[in-house]
């Protein structure tokens, strides 16, 4: 029986990095407290060493030379394992970008990441792409210099974990970083000619700190300026430590149409040239997308047009849109995907279940 080589993979990437190669430099998150966050809870943080990594390159190549030699189209429907499926994949979609993996691949010694990511160019030359994620704490306490060098040697983007710009908000759901740090790290990979792609989370203050977590994380903004704004917006999981102090009445969880207020109240303090993108389902308006500021007035009435519906109709689109049924505001008035969400109400109904609990619970099936 035929043995196919492996490789290692870690668990996560960003919904835009979906047709990228993975490849791991480091496992799980080197600070892991985050409330908000249990993509890495219970595992422990390591660097992988420089020749690890490079063996898992050379057995992309091995396995990027079988694939060629088969069908690529067979292999990606049916992968003899998770390695083939990852490279079938990358290859099935061009094969020109990848993201490192996990948590914060920038914090690798410096001579050590350029080193990879020259040897990962040498290797795969037809790479015109690398991504990976890096925390505001690794960024800021890396030189401009050494930024510079690790974009020089290939990396084109970072993806950081902003969440807030307001230090009480910061500090309540400890995620180890203060707007100070998000905006020296952040400035510093856009001077270092990075591309920077931001995380938002709206409704992380909560009902207490909405107003001020909307603005701080605005102005934080400002000040960095990156290519992109992604908004993620919290989804309460039980399995989440945020989760216990919600239930204990600590934590005040705000209403989806609060969220939508927060997030308008920021997007007019925003004064950037950023591209804003809602590439989650945890959002409620993917339609809250575009290039600022020259669409930051077609974002806001898209907002308005939610906000402007009666009360039934929003609860109606909430509901499909939680389901997985409606992909836009738009299709509440796309017959089938209606009576969809119709069908489900009804079921609600004669369950004599609650439509609040419900969407509650239909968000959490939702992947980080």
């Amino acid at each position: 029986m035929e043995e196919y080589p492996r490789y290692e993979l870690g668990p996560s990437r960003p919904p835009s990095e979906a047709h990228s190669l993975l490849l791991r430099l480091t496992r799980s998150c080197p600070w892991n407290r985050c409330e908000f966050c249990t993509t890495n809870k219970g595992k422990k943080f390591s660097l992988r060493t420089v020749e690890e990594i490079k063996k898992d390159i050379k057995t992309v190549k091995i396995i990027q030379e079988k694939i060629k030699m088969l069908d690529l189209a067979r292999i990606y429907e049916d992968p003899p394992n998770d390695s083939f499926r990852v490279v079938a994949l990358w290859l099935y979609f061009g094969g020109r970008t990848v993201f490192l993996q996990d948590a914060d691949s920038i914090i690798m010694r410096t001579p050590d990441l350029v080193e990879v990511l020259q040897f990962l160019k040498q290797t795969l030359p037809a790479i015109t792409r690398i991504t990976s994620y890096g925390s505001s704490r690794s960024t800021a306490r890396k030189s401009l210099e050494e930024l510079k060098e690790i974009h020089g040697a290939g990396l084109s983007r970072l993806h950081t974990g902003l969440e807030s710009g307001h230090d009480e908000v910061l500090q309540y759901v400890r995620k180890g970083a203060t707007a100070d740090e998000h905006v020296r790290g952040g400035q510093k990979v856009v001077a270092a000619g990075i591309s920077l792609s931001e995380y938002v989370m709206p409704g992380l203050g909560g009902r207490r700190w909405s107003r001020e977590h909307a603005r701080a994380t605005a102005g934080a903004l400002n000040e960095i300026n990156p290519d992109f704004i992604r908004l993620r917006s919290l989804v309460l999981r039980e399995d989440l430590p945020l989760y216990e102090k919600y239930k204990s009445g600590e934590f005040e969880l705000l209403s989806d149409d609060e969220v939508v207020l927060e997030i308008a109240e920021f997007i007019k303090e925003l004064k950037v040239t950023s591209n804003i993108v809602s590439d989650h389902i945890e959002n409620l308006l993917p339609e809250v997308e575009g290039k600022l500021p020259e669409d930051k007035e077609n974002i806001l009435a898209a907002i308005n047009r939610y906000l402007s519906l009666p009360p039934e109709e929003r609860l109606n689109y909430r509901l499909g849109r939680r389901a997985g049924y409606y992909d836009g505001l738009s299709d509440l008035y796309q017959p089938a995907k209606r009576g969809r969400t119709e069908k489900l109400f009804q079921q609600i109904e004669k369950h004599g279940n609650d439509v609040e609990e419900v969407i509650f619970n239909l968000k959490q099936g939702y992947l980080v």
